[in-house]
């Protein structure tokens, strides 16, 4: 395979890092040790300037190419996720956690290490024009870091003009790749309901308002809002995945609380399922004479990936993995923070093949380090491709 001859070399390097860092995970913002190592390897390669703090725990290094630039571009940024799920790791490796209760098991590890060892190899060659921003990013695992790095002048700082993201992906053979124009993975909201009935005796229910039946009936209405109101040709999800209310056999429970997750593919489809979603609370809520809270949050955008920028991403994967070894995806219904760099500059969002591994946010997930030196390649030829000197 055409990957990057150095990067074959660097990849014991590579791997040792993603090793530290697998063994060290850190959450959300907290990812002080997983940044501090990030900088100090980007101070180590020689980038011309290497910020910190950015998203409260951000990190971007800046790499400057010595040729002339005749190019429209002249500054990309490209982007990994560094923290880590709240997951006891059943993997039982050499490299496992050594923190309990914490793991990466959507392999930020992995996606760290390959834009490491990319910043190395485009600091030492600078085989190209313009800048290549590369950017490390907390939170992403429910913090929404990315729009915090936003927020803090990440694009206008650094003259970021396109910009682009990668994952792992189970499932997809090493040394493949998957994109898509358009929406790629869903939006994701979430749905808090809080149930207030008349509690009582289970023997005279008919004194009562059942927070366990209204909160069945709430679950059944809402299943039937994706089958019911949304077009067949859309995607939707609406899943209720908490229920929790009682606490003996012989008690009907005055209250009960729902907690769930929706996710959709376009703002349109999201505005009707939000809609819905307060209707039936309203109706059941009418129906049943229970009091019914709810607290319906955004949260991450649709990713959705450009047309142009997909279709250049797409060529320099074939570049790397050969034409036969890139496919087209469906969209997926996870979501994903990159969304909202998508938002701020056009760009595409990529899948790397990490084989038959277990799945993303399994206690036995791990990312395959064979698949390093392709991710790394794709974002070496990524910069070398678009910021050519002519």
């Amino acid at each position: 395979m055409p990957i990057v001859n150095r990067v074959a070399d660097l990849q014991p390097d590579i791997q040792a890092w993603r090793r530290v860092i697998h063994e060290n995970p850190e959450l959300l913002y907290d990812v002080h040790r997983t940044a501090a190592f990030v900088a100090d390897r980007l101070r180590e390669f020689g980038c011309d300037e290497v910020a910190t703090g950015l998203g409260r725990t951000g990190v971007v290094g800046v790499i400057k190419g010595k040729q002339p630039s005749k190019g429209e571009i002249k500054v990309i940024g490209l982007r990994a996720d560094m923290d880590a799920l709240p997951i006891e790791e059943q993997t039982n490796l050499p490299h496992a956690s050594k923190i309990s209760g914490k793991m990466h098991a959507c392999g930020h590890d992995g996606h760290t290490a390959m834009l490491l060892g990319a910043a190395r190899y485009l600091a030492e060659t600078r085989n190209f024009a313009g800048d290549a921003v590369v950017i490390f990013q907390p939170a992403e695992e429910g913090g929404a870091g990315a729009a915090a790095m936003i927020q803090d002048g990440l694009m206008d700082r650094f003259g970021i003009e396109q910009v682009y993201g990668m994952h792992n992906g189970p499932g997809i053979p090493v040394g493949c790749f998957a994109i898509r124009p358009g929406p790629v993975m869903a939006a994701t909201d979430s749905i808090d309901i809080k149930i207030e009935g008349l509690g009582g005796h289970a023997a005279r229910p008919n004194k009562c308002i059942d927070s366990v039946l209204v909160g069945s009936q709430l679950i059944t209405a809402l299943q039937s809002i994706v089958s019911r109101t949304i077009d067949p040709l859309e995607s939707a999800v609406v899943s209720i995945c908490e229920f929790h209310a009682g606490n003996a056999r012989n008690v009907i429970p005055h209250t009960a609380e729902l907690r769930g997750t929706v996710r959709t593919l376009t703002p349109e489809v999201r505005e009707t399922v939000e809609k819905r979603v307060r209707e039936v609370c309203e109706g059941v809520a009418r129906m049943t004479g229970a009091k019914i809270d709810l607290v319906y949050e955004r949260g991450y955008p649709v990713t959705k990936n450009h047309a142009e920028q997909t279709d250049f991403a797409t060529q320099v994967a074939k570049e790397v993995a050969g034409a036969q070894n890139v496919h087209e995806m469906p969209p997926l219904m996870g979501a994903e923070d990159f969304s909202y760099m998508l938002e701020a500059r056009p760009g595409a969002f990529i899948f790397c093949g990490n084989g038959d591994s277990a799945g993303l946010h399994h206690p036995a997930y791990d990312f395959n380090d064979e698949a390093i030196v392709y991710g790394t390649s794709y974002w070496i030829k990524l910069v070398e491709n678009k910021l050519a000197a002519s």
